[in-house]
């Protein structure tokens, strides 16, 4: 990635990014580009009718004028917070992301404006282009900050650190299924744990067995690519808390043998966002030396229509001795979580935190853009307010205590599904039942977990939801 410096605006480069307020209110740069380049700027902006709202940007060469190449205006808005900034930084980052040094002055738009910029130009400069032919990386290697003080620029620093994590999310989530098996994101745990110190521990298949895994064991009942449990393990001396982190990591869901249309298959690569993202927040939490010990649990299975996978009406034993009767086989989500959960609580942290691509309910809820949250006591709030200050939008949603009848079973402790209506809450509901008396909340990112659109820094394809989310739990959970 891009190091970031501080400078001036005359030092030059070969992109200047500057920000522009809703009908034409400079900020620094862009007043310092504007009294150079004099009118012929007007033209241009009239032409592209461009008037500094959110989400506009034009280009236009330097020339003599200015020592840069290229000036990228960006728009944001009225009053720019740092999601704004961020935004803005994701547009000029997708424009920039040919230019070697890139200087930019929307930092001072906003409050945490150095670590805004740093983490929207880093991520909307992100490309997977693990399986093109002609890769087109970009070839940024500086950004100066101009004016930057040394808080800024360690504010930016810790940005880039969680950027790396995020963007390690999106080639994880990216790649396709048939190159990611239980197995190999087990090695990606494993590679994390050396370059971190992070300790990480492998269940295989048999591991699985013997600990009694039975939701994972039953979704990976189809697939010849056997299970893995893994936990990751950050523990610093004299933490001050104790988080545990579980995600869902269905590499593949075909839906088993309640099968998904051929459609529903195409983008379920994804499923595994949520161990992604236990992944990603672990390695950030681990670099930045965060005085909190976390757990990070991920269940990794397919979810496949194999000869001996489970069928409508089997029950399940999970690790905790509840039993779930499966008549959906595609609701295989909470089958998994329900394992990971009764492990994570075993170890009594202070708060246990699951994330998965869980619901469509969600998605028909909240849309693409907004998780939800849903959880005990206070935890869905703490979420909620450290997803506001990580600029991540989550939406608190209720679990009503009547509901629990909708996932009643007459063979077993509960079924997996309860009816048409409600389905993100009656999941919840299920997973409360693994979570003992620890406080827990559960993130469903079913709709943010990708994109089809480009926006911001936000790309196609995979976003990396829910790092930067878990990354401000730990550092709330801090004592200082």
């Amino acid at each position: 990635m891009a190091e970031f410096t501080t400078g001036t605006l005359e030092e030059g480069g070969d992109a200047l990014v500057v920000g522009v307020g809703s009908d034409r209110a400079w900020d620094e740069g862009a007043a310092w580009v504007v009294e150079r380049l004099g009118g012929r700027l007007s033209g241009y902006f009239d032409a592209a009718d461009f008037s500094g709202k959110p989400g506009q940007s034009i280009k236009v060469p330097g020339g003599n004028e200015v020592p840069y190449d290229l000036v990228v205006f960006v728009g944001f808005g009225d009053t720019p917070d740092d999601e704004a900034v961020r935004m803005a930084a994701g547009t000029a980052g997708l424009a920039t992301s040919r230019s070697a040094t890139v200087v930019t002055t929307l930092h001072t738009a906003s409050a945490d404006g150095a670590a805004a910029v740093a983490m929207g130009l880093l991520l909307g400069q992100y490309r997977f282009d693990a399986h093109r032919s002609k890769p087109k990386p970009s070839l940024t290697e500086t950004v100066r900050l101009v004016g930057a003080n040394e808080a800024d620029m360690d504010a930016a620093g810790r940005a880039v650190v969680i950027a790396d994590a995020v963007a390690l999310v999106r080639d994880l989530v990216n790649t396709p299924a048939v190159d990611k098996s239980p197995e190999t994101l087990a090695g990606v745990a494993m590679d994390i744990g050396e370059h971190t110190g992070v300790r990480v521990v492998v269940h295989d298949l048999e591991a699985c067995r013997e600990a009694g895994f039975g939701g994972l064991l039953g979704v990976n009942a189809g697939a010849d690519a056997p299970a893995r449990m893994v936990e990751l393990w950050y523990e610093p001396e004299q933490a001050d808390a104790f988080v545990a982190f579980v995600g869902k990591g269905i590499v593949f869901d075909s839906g088993g043998l309640s099968i998904k249309p051929a459609a529903g298959m195409e983008t379920m690569k994804t499923d595994m966002s949520g161990a992604a993202a236990v992944f990603g927040a672990v390695q950030a939490i681990a670099t930045l030396g965060l005085p909190v010990k976390v757990l990070g649990v991920a269940p990794l299975t397919e979810n496949l229509t194999g000869g001996s996978a489970t069928k409508p009406g089997d029950v399940l034993k999970i690790r905790n001795g509840k039993t779930i009767e499966v008549l959906n086989t595609d609701a295989e989500g909470r089958l998994v979580l329900a394992d990971g959960l009764s492990l994570a609580v075993e170890y009594e942290p202070d708060l246990v935190i699951d994330i998965a691509t869980l619901t469509g309910a969600c998605v028909v809820a909240l849309g693409e853009k907004i998780a939800g949250v849903l959880g005990t006591g206070d935890a869905p709030d703490r979420v909620a307010d450290a997803a506001g200050v990580a600029g991540e939008r989550i939406w608190v949603l209720p679990m009503p205590d009547d509901y629990r009848k909708l996932i009643e079973s007459d063979v077993a402790d509960m079924k997996n599904i309860g009816g048409r209506y409600g389905g993100t809450m009656t999941a919840a509901l299920l997973l409360e039942e693994f979570v003992g008396d620890v406080p827990w909340a559960h993130i469903d990112i079913a709709g943010p977990a990708r994109s089809g659109e480009v926006d911001g820094y936000i790309v196609k394809g995979a976003t990396g939801f829910g790092v930067r989310t878990l990354v401000a739990i730990a550092e709330s959970m801090t004592s200082s």
